[in-house]
């Protein structure tokens, strides 16, 4: 059996150096995969085993030891010759894209964004590519349409029903634009309603010719903090009709119960009878020490009768706003 492949003695001084390769984020993926695979090697560990842990192939750990013994530190760097540059396939290109896309949490990685390095690194790893710099990876990227933005918070629904209960409202949604035929269950009006308020007045600061500090005179005028609001201040409860593309809206003093109601009513009025239709709106929900109360008791008994409003789904995403709040979707008819 022929002997195992192994680095040569390496001294104190030659192990700090690989050590400070492998440390430094900066730097060809190449070298520093090459200074992994000496020092693994040094530490005692066979081919078959370096190239487990570097992603690889015993015969290139082997190509790389057997340079390093003959040639030093300068078999750890890419002798790039002059020309073209390496060109990648389609495929090798959508699977980089699809990389850059994900999280790294989905590859089980310990971090929560992708930088240059690392996802230089986990492509040539991963076996996509042999060898990409950051700047070639940075120019794909770009001839890709991906660029690195600010991330963006959202807050997950902890409801186990919310897929499906996205999915019917999507599926209304798909209805409303004319995208997907209604069946026989399905409303004829989409709306989707929410509030807005207070509205107030605020004083903003802005520019004006005064003088300079240096010169003598009066001091320049101020603007004041705020307003004095005597008669208070407005809110906004608007709906929205997805299918018409039209906006309704009425601007009260306050946005309690009995207005919101009545702007239902005011908007069921718009449409016959006959038609049903599916109100989408968010942070509506009763009150928790209201909610053991019977329907008709906690919205009132001519309310109820008179408006029709049941909860059918709750917790899902309106197209005019992000997933933020907890949604709820109720379907108002005439009774």
């Amino acid at each position: 059996m022929a002997a195992s492949v192994r680095v040569r003695a390496i001294s104190n001084e030659e192990g700090n150096r690989l050590l400070r390769i492998i440390r430094r984020s900066s730097g060809s993926v190449v070298t520093w995969r090459r200074a992994q695979m000496v020092l693994l090697s040094a530490q005692g560990m066979d081919a078959a085993r370096i190239a487990e842990v570097t992603f690889t192939s015993p015969d290139r750990v082997r190509d790389v030891i057997h340079n390093f013994n003959a040639d030093g530190f300068d078999a750890l760097y890419p002798r790039y010759r002059g020309g073209r540059p390496p060109t990648f396939t389609l495929p090798q290109r959508q699977q980089i894209k699809r990389i850059a896309l994900s999280r790294p949490a989905d590859h089980e990685l310990p971090f929560s964004t992708w930088s240059l390095a690392k996802l230089a690194d986990f492509v040539v790893a991963e076996g996509v590519v042999e060898d990409i710099s950051h700047e070639g990876l940075r120019a794909l990227l770009r001839e890709e349409g991906v660029s690195f933005q600010r991330l963006k918070t959202f807050k997950e629904s902890n409801d186990p029903d919310f897929e499906a209960k996205q999915a019917r409202v999507l599926e209304l949604y798909a209805i409303a634009d004319g995208h997907a035929e209604p069946g026989p269950d399905d409303p004829d009006v989409v709306i989707c309603l929410d509030e807005f308020g207070p509205l107030n007045l605020q004083p903003h600061p802005g520019r004006q010719w005064a003088r300079r500090a240096d010169c003598p005179g009066e001091r320049r005028r101020r603007r004041r903090a705020t307003y004095t609001r005597p008669h208070g201040v407005r809110h906004l409860l608007a709906a929205y009709d997805l299918k018409r593309d039209r906006l309704y809206g009425h601007i009260k003093t306050r946005k309690g119960r009995t207005e919101f109601l009545a702007f239902c009513r005011y908007i069921r009025s718009l449409y016959p009878p006959e038609l049903r239709l599916a109100f989408v709106l968010d942070n509506l929900e009763p009150a928790p020490e209201h909610q053991d109360r019977p329907p008709r008791r906690r919205l009132g008994r001519g309310q109820q009768r008179r408006t029709g409003l049941r909860p059918l789904l709750r917790q899902l995403a309106q197209p005019h706003r992000s997933a933020v709040h907890r949604p709820t979707l109720f379907r108002a008819r005439r009774h």
